[in-house]
């Protein structure tokens, strides 16, 4: 018997249901790793080339680290000094400020025509190159927690920057290398109770879903130092999301950290 009308309204708003639960979700499973990923960014990519109005508890490393930008750009780009103090309600680039008309350097105009007599020389598309190989890290890395690795980096998902490690709540959490905690708190969504050390002007790593941060911003950390305890602060499971970020950029933690 074919359903009749109300039936197939009830199946489509089951469907529209179970679509909204999906969406919400802001974890995947992956073939590599049976485990959710981190959630994705709360700064989209056009306001990450827009700007920013600073709120309070706001840093200028966490709304970086957010945008996926290297602290010291963003300092440049908006005339801000050591210590990097910033103040709520203060509006920040996130992308360089675009040259005057007046201020392009000199050369052909990108309309002008290609001078007669002279041959129009027409070259064959570059060959795809290799990924690049990774970057050299002069910070001696090492593991942030004990557990299984449930979740790995994926360079072009935005909801897996990082890697997440399995645990139980209260488990201890490390420092991955000695430096500067450089943001506390909680004010970035989806990465709930998080810490981020600065290990050198280019290197930094996060430490997120913490059930309680142990140092404040400012302290300084050695390598193994117990940093905080796990949890499941912004996901579903006790885990630690574990990120290294070079310049601003995410990159894969398992090209740093030593083999097991």
């Amino acid at each position: 018997m074919k359903p009749g009308i109300t039936q197939l309204s009830r199946l489509a708003a089951l469907g529209s249901l179970l679509a909204l639960t999906a969406c919400q979700s802001g974890y995947q499973t992956t073939k590599n790793a049976k485990a959710a990923t981190a959630p994705k960014s709360t700064v989209s990519d056009k306001q990450s080339g827009g700007t920013y109005t600073v709120k309070p508890g706001d840093t200028l490393y966490g709304i970086s680290f957010r945008a996926g930008l290297n602290y010291r750009d963003v300092a440049v780009w908006n005339g801000i000094e050591e210590p990097y103090t910033i103040r709520s309600g203060q509006k920040l680039r996130l992308s360089p400020a675009k040259p005057a008309v007046g201020d392009r350097k000199s050369g052909p105009s990108p309309n002008a025509k290609p001078a007669l007599g002279k041959p129009v020389v027409v070259t064959a598309p570059a060959k795809p190159r290799n990924d690049p190989a990774p970057a050299v890290s002069e910070v001696p890395w090492q593991w942030p927690a004990k557990g299984e690795l449930i979740g790995r980096f994926v360079a072009d998902d935005k909801t897996s920057q990082g890697i997440n490690i399995a645990g139980k709540s209260g488990q201890k959490v490390v420092s991955a290398a000695d430096g500067v905690v450089v943001y506390s708190g909680a004010g970035l969504i989806g990465y709930g109770e998080l810490l981020i050390i600065k290990h050198s002007s280019e290197w930094i790593s996060a430490y997120a879903h913490n059930d309680r941060r142990l140092v404040a911003e400012g302290v300084k950390v050695k390598a193994g130092q117990h940093i905080a305890d796990m949890g499941r602060t912004g996901a579903d499971r006790d885990m630690l999301h574990f990120e290294i970020r070079r310049n601003g950029k995410p990159v894969d933690p398992l090209l740093y950290l030593p083999k097991h």
